[in-house]
């Protein structure tokens, strides 16, 4: 995974991933020349926000490597993954036992057991259904868009096509393109200021939208296009809640001028109002009105 549109999946899941894990991109496997593009181990200690994670926190319950495609997988490739898991299973075995004073596997008979190794899941991120995959792995389906392999195989399909347009998928559906892309940045922009996934999403969206010194291809070109139009919408939108917040505290500074009293649900309010209009008829009789009353509507 070397273009843009790769660099950004990544990127967004390893930052999504932090919140609740500890969470690696290009992790070598040093027995083989592979890289897992993410791999993502839970921390104990941030369960309650990991359930609030919605669907990528279900798939970073347990130590994970995610390998996002950009197109439908084939079987080959799946099993490309599949070949990382392994030998990244058998690193972490290695690992261990060298942590723990222990040889080689099996080097003495007599030696205590070696400490037992988490098998790490597979997470497979794919944009449409891959057929030879699901057919392949016996993969059943787990709930809507997510797919799991045969018990002992430990992988998971998740088909963003099929994810649900909620806000428990949208920052995996932020891996999508096309229609659906474009769906999840509308979801995004329409979430509140401080929502996590806007902390999350928002600097990596603006971060490859200003990379455009770097060659594309014709669908990075689409994606680039499709963040620029939601670039330029949430900014006319960040304006527009910008002249709405000066809009009220122009109501304010002309009440107070006026002498006139403005208890806390009043002030909360006229802070709250988002429409121009009622903003400026607010303001309008604030400069003339003798008592709060002949300002805000439906107040006696």
């Amino acid at each position: 995974m070397h273009n843009r549109s790769d660099q950004f999946a990544k990127s967004l899941l390893r930052d999504g991933l932090s919140l609740v894990s500890a969470a690696e991109t290009e992790v070598e496997v040093l027995a083989a020349t592979q890289k897992i593009d993410v791999y993502s181990v839970p921390d104990p200690a941030r369960e309650a926000e990991r359930a609030g994670m919605g669907l990528l926190g279900e798939l970073s319950a347990e130590p994970s490597l995610f390998e996002p495609f950009h197109r439908t997988p084939s079987l080959r490739q799946v099993r490309q993954c599949l070949r990382k898991q392994l030998t990244w299973h058998h690193e972490l075995e290695r690992r261990a036992r060298a942590a723990a004073g222990f040889g080689a596997p099996d080097a003495d008979a007599d030696a205590p057991p070696q400490p037992p190794v988490h098998f790490p899941a597979l997470v497979v991120i794919s944009p449409g259904r891959p057929e030879t995959v699901l057919d392949g792995y016996r993969c059943e389906p787990a709930q809507p868009g997510v797919y799991h392999a045969v018990p002992n195989l430990v992988m998971r399909v998740v088909v963003l096509a099929e994810l649900p347009r909620t806000r428990a998928t949208l920052l995996l559906r932020l891996l999508g393109s096309g229609r659906r892309f474009r769906e999840a940045l509308a979801d995004l922009a329409a979430l509140p200021g401080d929502a996590w996934e806007k902390s999350i999403a928002t600097p990596l969206l603006v971060h490859f939208r200003l990379r455009t010194q770097e060659p594309t291809t014709n669908e990075e070109d689409e994606v680039s296009a499709e963040i620029r139009a939601w670039f330029e919408d949430y900014e006319q939108k960040l304006r527009a809640e910008a002249r709405t917040e000066e809009a009220a505290r122009a109501v304010l500074i002309a009440l107070r001028g006026r002498g006139i009293a403005v208890p806390d649900a009043a002030r909360e309010r006229i802070l709250a109002e988002k429409d121009p209009e009622t903003l400026e008829r607010w303001l309008e009789r604030a400069v003339v009105a003798a008592s709060l009353a002949e300002v805000l509507d439906g107040l006696s």
